[in-house]
């Protein structure tokens, strides 16, 4: 029983004991989320932070100085970590991209909540992926990759610019100067590779390019040797602009090595990224020789505002260094860099984190190894820590520090610097927001972004070999190898281009265009001609040119038309022949037979004017018909009085007088009509009958589309296929290869077999119709073009052979080779011209339109007043018969109110006879008084 009571009592006990554990694990728990909530009383003493980079580097000597110094300043200031210490625990890297990945493995097994680094985008690339299963972020100051910015990596976070920005300011720059090509000289790593990347991308979205990259091992290992084969393989290339993206070792043994070589030399482009200018305020002054190898190369570097701050940090930096090492833009990250740690762990404890780790069970699966996977340990509070990094807003010794969406500082900028002497400056500015400018980017970010070309500007530069006038970018390279040109075999026009027998040689009219223009070029062009095409036939132009982007030509010389299709993957050079589609056809003379007084006007034209006569002699009579005792008769004598009227108005020999206003109105816009008619008439006529007229009842394309007759054209011409285009089935298109096919052709005509017409080029046709005097070019040239060289898209030879056929044409080269050439025979300076158009009723609408409106007008405003005096004369009728009368009666009164004699009429006509009579009598006195006076004058004599 005893041994039962004790039992229950441990029992009660026991039940006891883990109530009140469970009760202080509560308490515990509330006293915990209080102090959490509250203002952060649950700091600990101490936090841990990893740097890991290369202490002898360029940038570790500096970055380490700048670490130590902001972890200074940061527990110096009480408004930051409130009261708790930070700790940075650095890590030699040693170059080593293997002893980096061991560093940050290394880190991974203590409590750090961050690493500051790596200064290897090699290692970072690899880290990134520890960081990612452990939570834990990586911050770099150098690691500049691109493709480090990807969401393959959310716990990398760089806090320098990414070579993405250096690579568009480097395009930038390229496209500001005109050059089209560069050739990328690249140690082949992570680093190297995806910075070059990015560079091929922005130069493309310019129309520009890489055309050769040299990479260089990375290793320790590389010798001159080495990069001498490299950089002979680069002098051979055509491309003289050179962007050097490379490590500080290797990048000056470059340099120096392309100094060796005459590579720095006059003529040459060198581009450095922001390598050498880490050198350079670092370790400035460089050696003399050192200087040397790089007299007028230009380089990038961060930009980073002036300010008090960084004035300050940088008197502050000489006496920490007694001026043997400079600051440099990465000594400024890696401070900053400090500080965003520093202020993302105070906002990551106001909000309740704790610095707390967790196993991973992941490793812990891992069996059978001695690595000591199980020591690393995941970051609970890692995605509360990398939230405040990425929302982190201050102002640091760089400027303005924020993280932008894709997670790249905000404003990124560069200055451009050019290597001069025992120094450098400054030429210009280069940001994300204005280009390419001579004012610092801070000046722009208050004012709307300018894009524009004539916003971008830079200072000038001396550039290698001590040369003030811009290079021109390439020369033809010193390889042995000729340019391939190809020329097209012509079976027909060979005046235009012509293959000599037995050889590969050329002549002709554009041979001797091209070559005279690469005589023009202050360099010399080796090149070859290479023949194209069957000889039976003239070979597609179209498939000829598409072989230089297939690589098989280096350009295209002969009449290649300069047409759409074709400027879609070639450039031409500026025309050296005025060219364009039109239409020939033939033609027969037309004599001045008998009725030749008839083809002035056209039938069209001649109905109308036949039409107005009748109507306007009708107005007239309308109108004067009440009034003018003239218009007035026997039906017969008034039909035969209107068409006398209208007749003899055409001379204006008409003798009857109009009386009404509307009358003389209507008679004097007519009479002006007649004038210009009688005036158009006789000049057209004077024309037939004193130039030789040619007719063709084709009058151009437009009338070809109208009919189905058979079309020739050019084997080998773009003709074809513009003429289907326009409508024109193919069915009706009939190809022609010789200026004798072309006669036979449009001789046979569509009945016997032949063609209605033959469209072709211009320089064709009018050497054509240089001894071909049976037909003529009819309408108007319905396409404008011209004829030039195809080179590659932007070749640069495109642009110097286009100056030079220009001046060609400026100093009159051009139309010599035209006339030896060209030369037209005695045919071709016929005077004779295709029957001009006929004077059609469109060319004096405008006359007829004024004429017929006055008429109406006219008549409208005369049956008004007939109607008004009409209403007046039904109204008395009623008041005095006091009934209604019909219709008939009421229209029989209308018809003759029409047709009867006006008062006006009869006191005119009075007032006529009584001149005419008073006149008579005046007469009859005056000859009355001289035969008195002649009686009494013979009397006196007698």
């Amino acid at each position: 029983m005893l041994i039962k009571h004790v039992n229950i009592l441990l029992c009660r006990s026991s039940r006891m004991n883990v109530v009140w554990i469970l009760v202080s694990c509560l308490v515990c728990f509330g006293v915990s989320s209080d102090g959490l909530s509250g203002n952060g009383t649950s700091r600990p003493a101490v936090v841990n932070v990893g740097a890991i980079f290369t202490f002898d580097s360029t940038i570790g000597r500096v970055a380490k100085i700048a670490i130590q110094e902001a972890v200074k300043d940061v527990n110096c200031n009480s408004s930051v970590l409130q009261g708790t210490k930070l700790v940075v625990k650095l890590q030699n890297s040693n170059c080593s991209g293997f002893l980096g990945m061991v560093g940050a493995l290394k880190f991974m097994e203590t409590d750090v909540v961050a690493v500051i680094g790596p200064q290897s985008s090699v290692v970072a690339h690899t880290i990134s992926h520890v960081a990612n299963e452990l939570q834990v972020p990586f911050l770099s100051f150098a690691a500049t990759d691109p493709t480090l910015s990807s969401l393959q990596f959310p716990y990398f976070l760089r806090t320098t610019q990414s070579d993405l920005y250096q690579m568009t300011a480097i395009a930038e720059i390229v496209e500001y100067y005109g050059w089209k090509e560069v050739i990328a000289i690249f140690v082949d790593d992570d680093y190297g590779r995806n910075g070059v990347s990015a560079l091929d991308d922005t130069l493309a979205s310019r129309r520009c390019r890489i055309s050769y990259k040299a990479g260089i091992s990375p290793g320790a290992t590389v010798t001159r040797g080495d990069i001498m084969d490299v950089l002979v393989k680069v002098a051979l290339m055509e491309s003289r602009v050179i962007v050097l993206h490379a490590y500080p070792t290797i990048g000056f043994m470059i340099l120096s090595v392309a100094h060796y070589l005459g590579m720095m030399g006059d003529g040459y482009v060198w581009i450095s990224t922001d390598w050498l200018t880490g050198v350079l305020d670092s370790s400035s002054p460089l050696p003399q020789d050192t200087m040397d190898t790089m007299q007028g190369v230009l380089v990038l570097r961060q930009h980073t505002p002036d300010s008090e701050n960084k004035r300050a940090f940088s008197s502050r930096w000489n006496k920490l260094t007694g001026g043997l090492l400079g600051i440099n833009s990465y000594a400024l990250h890696a401070y900053d860099t400090v500080w965003l740690v520093a202020h993302a762990i105070d906002s990551f404890f106001n909000q309740g984190g704790t610095i707390s780790f967790s196993n991973d069970t992941k490793l812990q699966s891992v069996e059978g190894s001695n690595l000591h996977l199980e020591a690393m340990s995941i970051f609970d509070g890692g995605p509360l820590l990398l939230k405040n990094l990425l929302q982190s807003d201050f102002v640091g010794l760089t400027g303005p520090f924020k993280f932008s969406p894709d997670k790249s500082l905000i404003r990124p900028a560069y200055d451009i610097i050019n290597v001069i002497g025992t120094g450098f400056r400054r030429v210009g500015y280069w940001s994300n927001y204005s280009g390419l400018s001579i004012f610092p980017p801070e000046t722009f970010y208050s004012k709307p972004p300018n894009r524009s070309s004539s916003s971008q500007k830079l200072y000038s530069v001396v550039w290698p070999g001590n040369n003030v006038q811009k290079p021109r970018g390439w020369v033809f390279p010193n390889n042995g190898k000729q340019l391939r040109i190809g020329v097209p075999i012509r079976v027909s026009y060979r005046e235009f281009v012509s293959q000599i027998q037995g050889t590969n040689n050329f002549k002709g009219f554009c041979i001797d265009v091209f070559t005279a223009a690469v005589n023009l070029l202050p360099y010399a062009v080796p090149h070859q001609f290479v023949p194209y095409g069957n000889g039976h036939e003239n070979p597609s132009y179209t498939d000829m040119v598409k072989l230089i982007t297939a690589g098989k030509f280096d350009g295209v010389v002969g009449d290649i038309a300069i047409v759409t299709n074709r400027t879609r993957i070639v450039d031409f050079t500026q025309p050296y022949v005025a060219s364009g589609l039109v239409v020939v056809a033939p033609f027969q003379k037309l004599n001045s037979g008998g009725w030749a007084f008839l083809r002035p006007f056209s039938a069209q034209m001649w109905g109308v004017i036949t039409i107005f006569f009748l109507f306007v002699g009708m107005v007239v009579w309308i109108l004067e018909h009440r009034i003018n005792d003239e218009f007035r008769g026997p039906p017969k004598q008034q039909l035969i009085t209107i068409l006398w009227f209208s007749l003899s108005s055409l001379f204006f020999a008409h003798r009857e007088n109009t009386v009404s206003t509307l009358g003389r109105m209507v008679l004097i816009i007519w009479l002006f009509v007649v004038l210009i008619i009688n005036s158009s008439y006789t000049a057209s006529l004077t024309s037939i009958l004193t130039v030789q007229q040619l007719y063709s009842p084709i009058k151009g394309i437009e009338s070809l589309k109208e009919t189905d007759e058979p079309i020739g054209f050019q084997v080998g011409s773009f003709a074809e296929r513009y003429l289907e285009e326009i409508g024109i089935p193919k069915s009706r298109l009939v190809a022609l290869g010789s200026p004798e096919q072309y006669a036979t052709a449009l001789q046979r005509g569509p009945a016997k077999g032949g063609v209605a017409a033959v469209v072709d080029e211009r320089p064709y046709v009018e050497l054509f119709l240089s001894n071909q005097c049976k037909f003529r070019i009819v309408g108007q040239e319905f396409t404008k073009s011209g004829w030039g060289f195809a080179f590659p898209r932007d070749s640069p030879l495109a642009v110097d052979l286009s100056t030079a056929i220009l001046t060609l044409s400026e100093n009159g080269d051009l139309q010599r080779i035209h006339d030896k050439w060209l030369a037209r025979s005695a045919c071709s300076l016929d005077n004779a011209e295709l029957e001009s158009d006929r004077l059609h009723l469109r060319s004096f609408s405008g006359l007829f339109l004024i004429c017929g409106i006055a008429c109406v007008i006219a008549l409208l405003i005369y049956f008004l007043q007939i109607l008004r005096k009409f209403r007046r004369t039904s109204n008395a009728g009623v008041v005095l018969d006091g009934q209604t009368t019909s219709r008939s009666k009421r229209l029989q009164t209308l018809l003759s109110l029409i047709d009867e004699k006006s008062d006006k009429s009869n006191r005119g006509n009075k007032r006529r006879k009584i001149d005419r009579s008073i006149s008579d009598n005046n007469i009859e006195n005056d000859l009355g008084r001289d035969s008195r006076w002649r009686e009494r004058e013979s009397q006196v004599y007698s």
